[in-house]
């Protein structure tokens, strides 16, 4: 009689440690995937909020695409510094300097040093990339490439029917850091996007 008893505990032990290897499993799963997330989050991060979702909204921008330029920029450096000597957050030159504070702050007292505060680096930035996808219709290859490259040759380019078929957007992007640069940007938004895009919906809902 104790024989069938023995089995039948047995079995229920096995059955115990199937379901526990399922759970334990399961958790591992979670846990790496977990790990996974945590990683891709703090690669693309949300740094500088108070100043990019403020000066986002003011010009109505998605600021999951300011936070993709910051990070193909300066890698959220404020102290980034390029050879062309284009600074801070989102590397301003002071040509282009120069010409932002003409149009929104031309009664303000500002210097070219000051783009290594994050605010004001953010502020003319965010107007600055507003300003590039307003001129070239809200295309974002476009703009960034006249962000990276400066109007004058993005301008250029559209007369080339090879780089644009229409004359208002860039399909073709003959220059190789051009190239690369428009891809950086491209990737990072859909990044963010993927990664921050269903918890701004919620928020927003």
């Amino acid at each position: 009689m104790r024989k069938p008893k023995r089995k039948f505990r047995n079995g229920k032990k096995a059955l115990l440690l199937v379901l526990l290897a399922l759970v334990l499993g399961y958790l591992g799963v979670r846990t790496f995937r977990g790990g996974i997330h945590s990683l891709q989050l703090a690669e693309y991060p949300l740094r500088y909020e108070e100043y990019v979702e403020y000066y986002a909204d003011k010009y109505s921008l998605d600021p999951l695409l300011v936070y993709s330029f910051i990070r193909t920029e300066s890698g959220f450096d404020p102290q980034a510094h390029s050879n062309v000597d284009a600074r801070g957050l989102m590397q301003i030159t002071e040509e282009t300097f120069q010409w932002i504070q003409s149009k929104i702050a031309p009664d303000e007292e500002h210097t070219f040093e000051e783009l290594y505060d994050p605010e004001l680096n953010i502020r003319f930035g965010v107007y600055y990339l507003y300003a590039c996808l307003e001129r070239y219709g809200g295309d974002l290859a476009t703009a960034a490439s006249a962000y990276h490259s400066g109007w004058g040759t993005v301008d250029e380019l559209l007369e080339d029917s090879e780089c644009s078929p229409d004359g208002e957007r860039l399909t073709v992007f003959p220059y190789t850091q051009m190239r690369r640069y428009v891809a950086k940007i491209q990737s990072s938004y859909e990044n963010y996007q993927r990664l921050y895009g269903q918890a701004e919906e919620g928020e927003t809902a």
